[in-house]
């Protein structure tokens, strides 16, 4: 019978029901505190959770063969088109323009419509812009259809560690892994397959290019279940739904805020950001005010990380094969050599995230992944074709920063909210800052003939990435520098 009701006729004495008041209360204190304020919905049934997942897989095999399979039927391109260098090299700049321009109406597309109706919609524009672009007939026309389908990756770019986070808060590193290693697998068999289809297809480079249209097609199905899908996240709260205002959830489209470096990676915290702290974070960060990024030293570091590796990645998906051609190679082998270096990403994508998640630090991944780089490059300065497989590899490990970034960026923030905020800013302003790098390159191969200037500054650009690489690093979040 509870303590504060009328004693029975056989009251215990003072010092006993004093004990026992005592004794309760710290019996109540060690019950484990109710997870959520209110009532838990049961979550996302398990079929759902796999659509997802397939969904995450089929969307990032199409964010980049609309770049390397241009990049592998570059020269077919040019001809066709009657370009320049200078030209072809805007050509190659415009997928880092595309994705620092659109990647910001993300975060606020995902807050209005939601995550996965953003996605479905850029698997959509990639599909059309890849059937428009080939068959268009001018420079011009070109440039706007590739246009239309890096809207779609970039959006989806932006959106990806959002879905991660919103739908698999404990599983973040493996997720990263899995769709990294998926985005690896597209771009390499993009760079390898273009060359034989085309010729497939009796040497038409427009068919060529347009087949992968086909399959972001494929990846738009598992999409459309999300449109109209109001379930709510792993361990959010049946009265909290997903929606404007609703502060976490509505900034990131429904991102789950996790907590701290919550599930950045598995093993990078207990199984922790509990349900119970998590629910807290979300409240209090609908409720706090906006993050002024721009003041976290983390935050412009990992942008001009992820600015600098992209830079890297757009000019080897751009212009490597052309290198390697332009040094004798065939064309179709040049794909190849491409390819590998697009595939080493596939197993190092998957590890590389669950590696850093498990370190305080990634500074030393970084600088691993930039040496690789480093000697790369200066094996491509100095013999091209006989050492071309070798090269290949080492700048196939280099270009594993892009998933070291997406890594870093879940775990330089407490929140789901802080993690779209950095999200946005790192790939946003990262992508701003990549722009001139492979239009410098297409600018000094025409003017200096020979790839020895452009390979020179690629080269140089690797230490300024490892040195903004190891800033970005640290163990720190931007709410702490914010």
């Amino acid at each position: 019978m509870p303590h504060d009701e009328t004693p029975a006729p056989t009251q215990a004495p003072p010092q006993t029901q004093t004990l026992n008041r005592s004794s309760a209360g710290s019996s109540a204190a060690r019950l484990p505190a109710p997870r959520f304020p209110g009532p838990v919905d049961a979550g996302p049934a398990p079929w759902l959770l796999r659509l997802i997942a397939v969904g995450l897989v089929l969307a990032a095999l199409n964010l980049r063969p609309a770049i390397t399979s241009l990049g592998a039927l570059l020269e077919e391109v040019r001809e066709g088109l009657h370009m320049s260098g200078s030209v072809a090299g805007l050509l190659t700049s415009v997928p880092p323009l595309c994705f620092a321009v659109f990647g910001v109406m993300a975060p606020r597309l995902a807050r209005r419509f939601g995550a996965g109706t953003v996605v479905c919609a850029g698997m959509a524009a990639i599909a059309a812009g890849l059937v428009i672009r080939p068959y268009i007939g001018s420079t011009a026309g070109f440039l706007a259809a590739s246009a239309l389908a890096l809207m779609g990756i970039a959006v989806s770019n932006i959106l990806m560690p959002v879905i991660v986070k919103r739908w698999f808060p404990d599983r973040v590193g493996t997720m990263t892994g899995l769709y990294s290693m998926a985005l690896a697998l597209g771009t390499a068999l993009a760079a390898a397959v273009t060359v034989p289809l085309t010729g497939a297809f009796g040497g038409n480079w427009q068919s060529g290019l347009a087949v992968w249209a086909v399959l972001a097609a494929l990846a738009v199905l598992p999409w459309i279940v999300l449109v109209r899908d109001r379930t709510p996240a792993p361990g959010q709260p049946a009265a909290v739904r997903p929606g404007r205002g609703s502060g976490v959830a509505s900034a990131s489209g429904g991102a789950s805020g996790s907590g701290a470096a919550s599930g950045s990676a598995e093993g990078s915290g207990p199984a922790s950001a509990s349900a119970s702290a998590s629910g807290a974070a979300d409240a209090r960060s609908a409720e706090a005010p906006a993050l002024r990024i721009t003041r976290s030293r983390t935050a412009w570091g990992l942008a001009c990380f992820f600015g600098l590796q992209a830079t890297a990645a757009y000019i080897t998906m751009g212009w490597m094969p052309q290198i390697f051609r332009d040094a004798g190679v065939p064309a179709g082998t040049a794909g190849v050599l491409l390819a590998v270096t697009m595939a080493m990403g596939v197993p190092l994508a998957f590890v590389i995230p669950r590696v850093a998640g498990r370190l305080r630090q990634q500074g030393p991944i970084v600088v691993v992944l930039g040496l690789c780089g480093l000697i790369g490059y200066t094996g491509l300065y100095l013999a091209p074709a006989a050492g071309a497989w070798a090269w290949a590899l080492l700048l196939g490990v280099a270009n594993c920063a892009f998933p070291l970034a997406l890594t870093m960026i879940g775990m330089r923030s407490r929140t789901g909210a802080g993690v779209v905020r950095l999200s946005a800013f790192a790939q946003s302003t990262g992508y701003l800052l990549s722009i001139p790098g492979p239009l410098l390159v297409g600018v000094l191969y025409q003017h200096s003939g020979g790839w020895g200037l452009p390979i020179a500054l690629m080269a140089g650009l690797m230490i300024p990435q490892m040195v903004a690489g190891v800033l970005a690093g640290r163990d720190r979040t931007i709410e702490d520098e914010c």
